[in-house]
């Protein structure tokens, strides 16, 4: 990994001495990254779209930066280890920079967390510039009860850089209607004898399942989607399945997958997935415990690669085809939404995985969670319906990018 240092310093700029002055710090970043360090005035050689960050050398350069913000990546960063008086330097045009109503953030502090800093910095840079002409086919056409979570195409293709592909779900049943029983039988049973138990299905129920996963998927390659918003209940009309083993076994290959056509969830999903490499978990908000603080998560697919076991089950809604409820081991969660119609708006909170309740009256995957942050959220300030469980702690990393990305976090 490449880091290019835009040194700004109030002496005569010389590699060596700003190396010797500094190699603290630059020690450790090079156990990281490949270091550069390039004089402002030389900005023009560091390559397009490569990793920078203004480092401020010393102090006396405030005027100087100021006059050549514009050569930084915004939202701009200041790299200031304190020697030389840089860090009263970077104080103060942290200071004119906010005061321009832009974004400026200080990295500083002791050198392990500097570098540890650069280090997520640098992720949440890499994860945006992964998402750069990512496609999301939206199959089908998004849940009329959706009213929330619509989203404006040329926005989210401006801010993220992904598109959203419309395609008609006549492309899936075509594909679907192609495909023998014989083509899946054998994943079929693979599938089957992976699970803990079957209820509620029936094996001609599991080859309708697998059908449509093979359709959906010949549909990903030749369209070259990167992720899938399937409107799923639309579908349960036409082919007598659902979508919720399909969206279970793409979700494990790493394409993320979501349901009913939520395109918010899905590009949460997209994000999630760019900023921890891991799969993610789409559910419902089905009950809120404000008193105990939890919040359970229900819907019914989730990757199996997520859950120590899973049970083969009916759709929750409809009573008929293929649900997963999966079982998963206590433990970290991180719940995370990015909404709002211009996908420039987010909730994200962290929190402890207790226990997978089996109610009559949700969808099959059944996660109840109690979260670190106020679970009034969901009650008083929501980002619409569906959210996104990861294992794990990730709020740090996730906030670096959507504050890297200009988003307003919803409390």
């Amino acid at each position: 990994m490449n880091l290019y240092l835009i040194i700004f310093t109030s002496g005569s700029y010389k590699m060596e001495q700003i190396y010797q002055s500094h190699k603290e710090l630059f020690m450790a970043l090079e156990k990281h990254f490949t270091l550069h360090l390039v004089n402002y005035k030389e900005v023009e050689s560091i390559p397009a779209n490569a990793y920078k960050m203004a480092f401020i050398a010393s102090g006396g350069v405030e005027d100087c930066v100021i006059r050549n913000f514009s050569i930084l990546p915004y939202p701009i960063t200041l790299l200031s280890d304190g020697l030389n008086n840089s860090l009263a330097a970077a104080l103060e045009i942290a200071a004119c920079v906010r005061n321009k109503d832009m974004k400026v953030r200080i990295i500083h502090g002791h050198t392990s967390d500097m570098a540890k800093q650069v280090l997520l910095h640098h992720k949440a840079f890499a994860a945006k510039r992964s998402l750069k002409g990512k496609r999301i086919g939206v199959i089908g056409t998004p849940a009329s009860w959706l009213v929330a979570s619509h989203v404006d195409y040329l926005l989210a293709s401006q801010r993220w850089g992904v598109n959203y592909i419309d395609i008609p779900l006549q492309e899936v049943y075509k594909q679907f209607y192609e495909i023998t029983d014989d083509e899946i039988g054998l994943e079929a049973s693979i599938f089957a004898n992976k699970a803990k138990a079957c209820q509620d299905a029936t094996a001609e129920d599991l080859l309708k399942a697998m059908r449509l996963y093979k359709a959906i998927k010949q549909l990903c390659v030749s369209e070259q989607l990167d992720a899938i918003a399937l409107s799923c209940f639309a579908l349960v009309k036409q082919l007598n399945t659902t979508g919720c083993l399909a969206l279970s076994l793409l979700n494990n290959e790493g394409i993320p997958a979501g349901c009913e056509g939520d395109l918010q969830a899905i590009m949460t999903m997209l994000m999630a997935k760019a900023v921890t490499g891991q799969p993610s978990f789409m559910g419902n908000p089905s009950f809120i415990d404000v008193k105990r603080n939890e919040l359970l998560l229900a819907h019914c697919s989730i990757a199996t690669k997520m859950v120590n076991e899973f049970i083969i089950r009916d759709h929750f809604e409809t009573q008929s085809g293929i649900a997963i409820q999966g079982l998963m081991h206590e433990g970290d969660v991180t719940i995370f939404k990015c909404g709002s119609e211009c996908l420039d708006e987010y909730y994200l909170a962290e929190g402890y995985m207790t226990e997978n309740t089996n109610l009559s009256t949700s969808c099959r995957t059944q996660l109840k969670i109690k979260l670190n942050k106020p679970v009034s959220y969901f009650l008083t300030n929501p980002l619409g319906n569906h959210h996104i469980l990861l294992q794990g702690s990730h709020a740090d990393e996730i906030q670096e990018f959507m504050q890297q990305n200009r988003c307003k976090l919803r409390e």
